[in-house]
């Protein structure tokens, strides 16, 4: 959507972009990807602090050349925490202290009291000590130099910074952006990802292609294409799903058995389906890794069931019956061989070739195809049927 509006305003020629800002923050993923476009806008930036920029939406504040606060705004409180609210690790608070500081250098503005709306440990002086995060109001702001004017609207804010009078053309979120945010949202992703691998599963276990294989390919289409659009996903996964995919296929429809092949197959799918839940950059950031890690595991469990109660129940469906010949085909019911050998047991005949348990042997002058109980028998040997069934002869040695 960021990206987006910067485009079109570049096209346009317009003088400078305004985001207006109201947010108590988000994935910090986001933020920053948010933030290096602001940053690499081309344009002059405006923020307009309308009510809050808490959090990651301080990062996206600071990243403005020219920072605007409404009256009774806010803006701090940047220290990274995981979806429960509590405080992350060292490493993740370093990480965002160094995004902060560095924002704030480029654009002019105080780093050491950035670095303090993440760590309380950082103290400002005069305006903190070392027990508490650095969070702002707007005259605050203005007086430590974090933003440049208190502003009552847009207008006046933008009055503040030589564009008096400027037409406005807003720029809304589309239905095509508020559709893949659905998407990629834990639940829906999740969602997306189990219906794929059910409907592939579903599709190489009855015959011919059909409903479950198509709503499996669009769902996992759906997944990437949104994990793809947010820079979650790229290239390197989508080629890994599809060589995952086709081990798979080779194993099924080539190779028999399940070997190498297959297994390297559903490790390269599933390594696939893992990258694209979290963002490279981050992909070994603890809070963002344990939780692709437990989406993951969720969504493979919860396929897991799905998987087993279709294998329990789909053989029992009226679909699945068509394809299976349920009627047995016995003596009893009218059915025979075609050529039924009962009238040989008994007799006996000469090993025509080595039985290791098969071969042939002779029979009153005539040529038939045997099997042994098991035993290897030489050519040569004298033996006799002890069984038929239909047209399988069994034959054992005669010693003495």
């Amino acid at each position: 959507y960021i990206e987006r509006a910067i485009a079109e305003a570049k096209e346009q020629n317009a003088d400078a972009i305004l985001f207006e800002v109201n947010t108590f923050g988000g994935r910090v993923d986001a933020a920053t990807n948010i933030k290096d476009a602001i940053l690499n806008a081309g344009l002059p930036t405006i923020a307009y602090v309308n009510k809050r920029a808490i959090s990651a939406g301080a990062l996206i504040t600071l990243s403005c050349e020219k920072i605007a606060m409404a009256p009774g705004s806010s803006i701090g409180a940047s220290t990274v925490v995981d979806q429960e609210g509590g405080k992350v690790g060292e490493k993740y608070q370093s990480y965002m202290r160094s995004e902060m500081r560095a924002t704030a250098e480029r654009n002019g503005r105080p780093p050491e009291i950035a670095e303090a709306m993440v760590d309380e440990r950082i103290v400002v002086e005069g305006l903190v000590d070392s027990t508490r995060l650095v969070t702002l109001t707007a005259e605050e702001a203005v007086e430590y130099k974090i933003a440049d004017v208190v502003a009552g609207s847009r207008a006046e804010a933008l009055a503040a910074f030589g564009y008096e009078g400027a037409a406005l053309q807003e720029v809304e979120s589309n239905w095509a952006e508020s559709f893949v945010r659905f998407l990629s949202s834990p639940v829906v992703s999740s969602i997306l990802m189990m219906i794929g691998v059910v409907g592939l599963f579903t599709e190489v276990k009855t015959a011919g292609w059909g409903v479950p294989g198509t709503v499996g390919v669009v769902a996992l289409a759906l997944f990437f294409g949104a994990s793809f659009l947010l820079d979650l996903a790229g290239y390197l996964e989508i080629i890994l799903f599809l060589a995952g995919v086709t081990l798979i296929v080779i194993e099924i429809f080539v190779i028999p058995g399940f070997g190498v092949p297959g297994v390297l197959g559903v490790g390269l799918a599933f390594s696939a389906l893992f990258l694209a839940l979290v963002n490279n950059d981050f992909l070994f950031v603890g809070d963002f890794l344990r939780a692709a890690i437990i989406q993951f595991a969720v969504t493979i469990l919860l396929t897991a069931g799905v998987v087993a109660v279709i294998w329990r129940f789909l053989p029992q469906t009226r679909t699945f019956q068509s394809f299976v010949l349920s009627s047995a085909a016995s003596r009893e019911a009218g059915y025979f061989a075609g050529s039924d050998r009962a009238t040989l047991l008994g007799k006996r005949g000469d090993a025509h070739t080595d039985l290791r348990p098969s071969g042939t042997v002779v029979i009153e002058g005539a040529r038939y195809d045997v099997v042994t109980s098991g035993d290897f028998i030489a050519k040569g040997a004298v033996v006799e049927v002890v069984r038929t069934e239909g047209s399988k002869i069994v034959v054992e040695e005669i010693t003495s």
